[in-house]
């Protein structure tokens, strides 16, 4: 009796299995999906007439996985009322330090003195708010505007073309150009044409060029053969770094022949 008891349970149950094993599988995501993260599975449903297959094609994204991602930086302005943090530590317009207090507090103070709140820093403990006019926040956007543009500017670069037949004066003309554009440290890139009837050696033109800039100036890019005929390189302003090199080697190229000069006078007055 027992036996055949079992056996119609199993039976109705088998019979009804499709509705139940979806109310089952959907409460039990309800349950756990907050606080797990699951990977890619499939759940199997025996059945005697067919078998009903549930899949989840992708991994479930929970709130506790959100909360590990790197959280993408913010632009910095007002944050309305759309405060995620419980208790926060507020500073007012003047920059006075108010303590920390729950949300609500901060969002009354905001409306009572008409200001706007501004996420300052997210990862203190609590976060740290700003109470700001729009004024303020405006001038404090120009500023990280201004500071961002003054921390990664862009390098100009200026160009000069001539023959190798070029003319004394036309020569010093363009140096003193390039000159001009490495003092506002500016790329130059120079390009000499090899002239037809000209045998000056393209590469000791370069050469000419940098030993009149040489004081602020070094190649970026050193004199090559860009095609038959055409030559070119780079001059940059020379780090403050390389200068300190460059001027000290001086001083002691200097000094040394200062001395040969010294040692000659010397020299000559004991063997007139």
């Amino acid at each position: 009796m027992t036996a055949f008891c079992t056996m119609k349970l199993l039976c109705q149950a088998t019979r009804n299995q499709k509705g139940y094993a979806e109310r089952l599988f959907g409460t039990f995501l309800t349950q756990t999906l907050q606080k797990r993260v699951f990977s890619p599975f499939w759940m199997v449903v025996p059945d005697p007439r067919k078998s009903t297959v549930f899949g989840l094609p992708q991994p479930f994204c929970t709130a506790e996985k959100s909360h590990m991602e790197t959280k993408k930086k913010t632009a910095f302005g007002s944050v309305g009322r759309r405060i995620p943090f419980r208790i926060l530590h507020v500073i007012n317009q003047d920059g006075e330090s108010l303590g920390n207090m729950h949300r609500a507090e901060a969002l009354k103070l905001m409306d009572q003195h008409d200001l706007k709140l501004v996420l300052l820093h997210e990862n203190a403990e609590p976060p740290v708010y700003r109470l700001m006019t729009g004024q303020q926040i405006h001038e404090e956007q120009l500023k990280r505007a201004k500071k961002k543009k003054n921390s990664n500017p862009g390098v100009v670069q200026k160009e000069l073309s001539f023959s190798s037949a070029i003319a004394k004066n036309d020569l010093e003309t363009k140096t003193k150009q390039i000159t001009q554009w490495i003092e506002k440290k500016y790329h130059v890139k120079v390009t000499i044409r090899q002239a037809k009837d000209s045998n000056t050696d393209m590469f000791m033109l370069f050469d000419k060029i940098l030993e009149t800039v040489s004081e602020k100036a070094t190649y970026l890019s050193k004199p090559k053969v860009t095609r038959e005929g055409v030559s070119t390189c780079i001059f940059r302003h020379m780090s403050d770094k390389e200068l300190k090199v460059y001027r000290k080697m001086e001083d002691q190229k200097n000094s040394t022949v200062k001395k040969d000069e010294n040692e000659d006078l010397k020299s000559n007055e004991l063997h007139p």
